[in-house]
Formats: structure tokens, C-alpha cells, sequence
């Protein structure tokens, strides 16, 4: 089931609030986290149930370590905790990769099992497995099963994340029905849903068509029409990821729960660093927490903390994908990370982030619009590399990907694909150009095509990210109505939706 479904939207959320307020406004908690566990067991199994069995056999093995490593904490015993979870994650994930490599080195023929992906396991697994690790270090206490599964299961974000962690859960769970319905939270919450399903089905899904064409149709792309391509897929994936998440931070509020933040503007940082403080938050808190620091972070020296950082990106690109793609794209960003770095290490420069305007405070009216522009500037280089970067997060493979760029260099030059520029049609804005007359322009679908690029780019990097749009609607007749409208056409365009990109992952 996907947020973004007449199933959920129309059936199976009215029934999750209804239920579990009913349970809330009776004062029963422990029926409450019961109801909304079955109905997380319902979000995920409809999906397929098989990756419901698999799910709760993952549960219950982590369950048992938890209730081992809770008595008699054991570095063995965690070293295997961590183990079977790698290891459900490998055959499920990188099986059939590791497979291929072996049959391209030494020339085998061994069979491919195509094992089926269950959704979201690299997430859930992640979170099993800092979960197991906080045990281990005395920093859970003892846990029932009941709020662990909800812990696991929570459908808001067991998906696609973001990645929570106990700390931040189970003390929710816990005080689960001690107070009924906060209707100013719950505003809130529906309006970072809205904002987070406009974000998927409006601009995302609409960038998506173009993007699926390009990459489809590489040999017949120009050199402008590749660069269209690549541009619109750096903002069809932000909005798609970030969307989910505002999704599911949207109904973590209407039932009273927070679910943390996994984004903050990314493509209004100035540097690469500064952009993985924004970007994916969760797992690169993850990471930071469960490898970075076990690595000895940046206690050992520098050379030892950029070794570390590297390591790190390269399990970043591994844990995206079971590809050589994704681990060029995690490197390519390992890379430029250390690189960075080194760079700020050496210079205390104002780009480790936005300049604050204490820090201008002083200065010319010239110091200070060099500074922006170069803030600006800082911004778009940073935006322009990430751009390439994704190329390999989307490709099939590094062959498709090395075409994609070389036919943005090197491609011919000439008029931008018609049929490119129709995938970017969103039917709500032709008709429009139709009242207006201005359909019977050869250029007509190249305008479309430019203001969804236009718009998409300015609400990423200089926009308001949805908690703060979210914020300031609360409570406005105007932002109410702005709201609806918005609903009510994102609804309209199911028809054309596609499942999240993070589901791949």
C-alpha cells in the first residue's frame, strides 16, 4: 500500500484514525499500540505477504537478541546480531550481484536465484540493527514485544524511513493515550501531508515521465535534451524521497506521534558537507553513530577520520543499491566529502554554511553582496555536481550512466526533443494554455516543460522546506482552503502516480 492510493487515503487511513482514537479516547493504550501494529501488519502485507512473513520472522530473532544482550551483554553475542541481520540483507539484496561478479571474473556460470527484494528491508533491518547495538550499550531498557513490533512496523515509516530510533519512539509509545487529540498538532500534520503528496504526485510523478523517457531513449537524445534529463531527475528524486517523508511526518502527527525530520532543504547547501547535514538525515546519523565513531570518528588523526568518511560513503553507496553504480555514486561523494574537508580544516572559510546575518553585520553593502553571491554560486556548482552524481544513482548500470553523461558533453547539438518535452506535459497546465489560447504554439509543450523545471528548482533551493510551509498554514481560513485545492487535485492525479523511488532501496 502507498501513501499516495485511493486505498489508503479513501479506506485504510479513515479506519486507522477512527480506531485508534476510539482506543485513545477510552484510555486503552495497550489496545491502541495493538490496533495500530495490526494495522501496520495490514500497510505492509498488502504490498505482497510474503514480505509480512519475512518482516516478522525479522522481529522475532532481533527480539530474542534484545532480551538476550538485555541480560548479559556480550560482545559475541552482538557481533552475531549484527551478523544475521547483514546476512538477511545480503541474500535478499546482493546475492545476485555477488553471483555475477564471480560468473564475470573467473568465467562460471553459476545461476542467478533472482530472489524477490522485500520493501523497505534496508530500512527496517538498520533500524533493527541500532536497536540491537543500544542494548547492547545499556541504553534501552526493557523492551515488550508489542512496542518493539510497533517500533519496527510503525507504517508511517516503514517503508521508505526516515530511520528512527528507539530513543525516539518507544518513550511515544509509552505515553500513547495519557492525552487526546491535539487538533492544532493534527492540523499540522495534515498540512505536512498535503504539502509531502503534492511534492510526489504533482511534481515528482511529473518530472518522473520525462526523466523514465530520457533514460529509455538515450540514443536519441541531444546534448540538451540529455542535461534536461539529468536536471529534472536531481529534483524528481528530492521531491519523491522528501515527499514520502513529509508524508509519513504528516501522519505521525495526526495520530500524536513525531516522527523525526529526514530532510532540510539540501539544495540550498553550500558545500557537499553541508549538504549531508541536509540530506537523508537519518542515515547519515546512522552512520555516524553505528560506524563512523566504532571506526574511532576523528580521534586517530586526519588521515585515519578521512579513511573513515571514505568507508562510510562506500557502505552508503552499497546499502542504496546492489550495483557498481551506486558505489561509484557513493565514492563520488566520499570523495568530494574528504576533499572538502580538508579544504575547510585548512581554511576556517565561510562555506561550511550559510553565512548568518550577525556574521554580515558590519561590513559594506559590497562585502556584503559578494558574500551572497557567492553563497549563490557555492550553491549551484554543489547543485551541478550532486546532478552528475545521480546519474549513477538512476541508471541500470555504470554502461547507461557513462551514456548519459558523455551524451550531455559530447552529444549532438541540436533541437530539444519534442516527444522529451511532452512527457513533461502536466494535463491540469495544457488545459489552462488551452483557455488561453495557446495551444496551437509550436513551443507550447517546451514552455510546460521549462516551468516545471523553473518551479521545481526554485521551490528546492530557495522555498521553504513543508515543515515550515506546514507551520505557517495552520490555522488560516486561506491556507485551509489553498489546502483542499491541493488535496483535491493531488487525488485527481492518482491515476498517473508510480510507487516511491525509495521502495527500489
Amino acid at each position: 500500500m502507498i501513501f499516495n492510493s485511493y486505498v489508503f487515503i479513501f479506506l485504510f487511513f479513515p479506519l486507522c484514525l477512527f480506531g485508534y482514537y476510539a482506543l485513545i479516547y477510552r484510555k486503552k493504550k495497550r489496545a491502541a499500540q495493538c490496533f495500530l501494529l495490526l494495522m501496520s501488519f495490514w500497510f505492509y502485507g498488502y504490498f505482497q505477504v510474503n514480505y509480512l512473513l519475512i518482516m516478522l520472522f525479522s522481529i522475532a530473532v532481533n527480539y530474542c537478541f534484545h532480551r538476550l544482550l538485555s541480560k548479559r551483554p556480550s560482545g559475541k553475542l552482538l557481533f552475531l546480531a549484527v551478523a544475521v541481520n547483514l546476512g538477511v540483507l545480503f541474500y535478499f539484496k546482493y546475492f545476485d550481484f555477488m553471483i555475477e561478479n564471480i560468473n564475470m571474473l573467473t568465467g562460471s556460470s553459476f545461476a542467478l536465484r533472482h530472489v524477490l527484494l522485500p520493501l523497505g528491508i534496508s530500512f527496517f533491518t538498520f533500524q533493527q540493527i541500532g536497536f540491537v547495538v543500544d542494548t547492547y550499550r545499556g541504553e534501552v531498557k526493557d523492551c515488550g514485544l508489542l512496542p518493539y513490533a510497533l517500533f519496527v512496523a510503525f507504517f508511517p515509516q516503514l517503508i521508505a524511513g526516515p530511520i528512527v530510533t528507539q530513543a525516539e519512539m518507544l518513550p511515544q509509545f509509552s505515553r500513547m493515550g495519557d492525552q487526546k487529540c491535539d487538533w492544532e498538532k493534527f492540523a499540522r500534520g495534515y498540512a505536512l501531508f498535503v504539502t509531502g503528496l503534492f511534492k510526489k504526485v504533482i511534481l515528482a510523478d511529473t518530472l518522473g515521465a520525462g526523466v523514465s523517457y530520457g533514460y529509455s531513449n538515450i540514443a536519441l537524445l541531444g546534448r540538451w535534451d540529455a542535461v534536461i534529463v539529468i536536471f529534472a531527475y536531481s529534483l524528481q528524486l528530492y521531491f519523491d524521497f522528501s515527499g514520502y517523508c513529509d508524508m509519513a511526518g504528516g501522519i505521525g502527527r495526526m495520530l500524536g506521534l513525531e516522527i523525526p525530520a529526514n530532510f532540510n532543504s539540501p539544495y540550498k547547501a553550500v558545500n557537499i558537507v553541508d549538504f549531508w547535514k541536509r540530506w537523508h538525515i537519518t542515515l547519515n546519523r546512522f552512520f555516524t553513530s553505528y560506524v563512523y565513531i566504532p571506526l574511532g570518528g576523528n580521534r586517530r588523526g586526519k588521515g585515519r577520520m578521512y579513511l573513515n568518511f571514505l568507508i562510510v560513503f562506500f557502505l552508503s553507496g552499497v546499502w542504496h543499491g546492489a550495483g557498481w553504480n551506486f558505489i561509484i555514486w557513493g565514492m563520488l561523494h566520499g570523495v568530494m566529502y574528504v576533499l572538502t574537508r580538508w579544504y575547510l580544516d585548512k581554511k576556517a572559510f565561510f562555506w561550511s554554511g550559510r553565512p548568518k546575518k550577525s556574521c554580515l553585520s558590519g561590513h559594506s553593502l559590497q562585502y556584503k553582496v559578494m558574500t551572497q553571491m557567492l553563497v549563490f554560486a557555492s550553491r549551484i556548482v554543489l547543485f551541478l555536481y550532486v546532478s552528475i552524481a545521480w546519474v549513477y544513482f538512476r541508471a541500470a548500470d555504470v554502461s547507461q550512466a557513462n551514456a548519459m553523461l558523455l551524451t550531455a558533453l559530447r552529444g549532438t547539438v541540436r533541437k530539444l526533443s519534442f516527444d522529451l518535452a511532452d512527457c513533461f506535459r502536466l494535463d491540469e497546465l495544457w488545459y489552462v494554455l488551452k483557455i488561453c489560447r495557446l495551444d496551437g504554439f509550436s513551443y507550447s509543450r517546451y514552455l510546460l516543460m521549462f516551468l516545471m523545471l523553473a518551479v521545481g528548482f526554485a521551490l528546492a533551493v530557495f522555498g521553504k522546506n513543508a515543515a515550515q510551509s506546514a507551520e505557517r498554514m495552520k490555522g488560516r481560513t486561506v491556507s485551509a482552503l489553498a489546502l483542499s485545492v491541493i488535496f483535491v487535485w493531488c487525488v485527481l492525479s492518482f491515476s498517473r502516480v508510480s510507487v516511491f523511488l525509495y521502495f527500489n532501496f
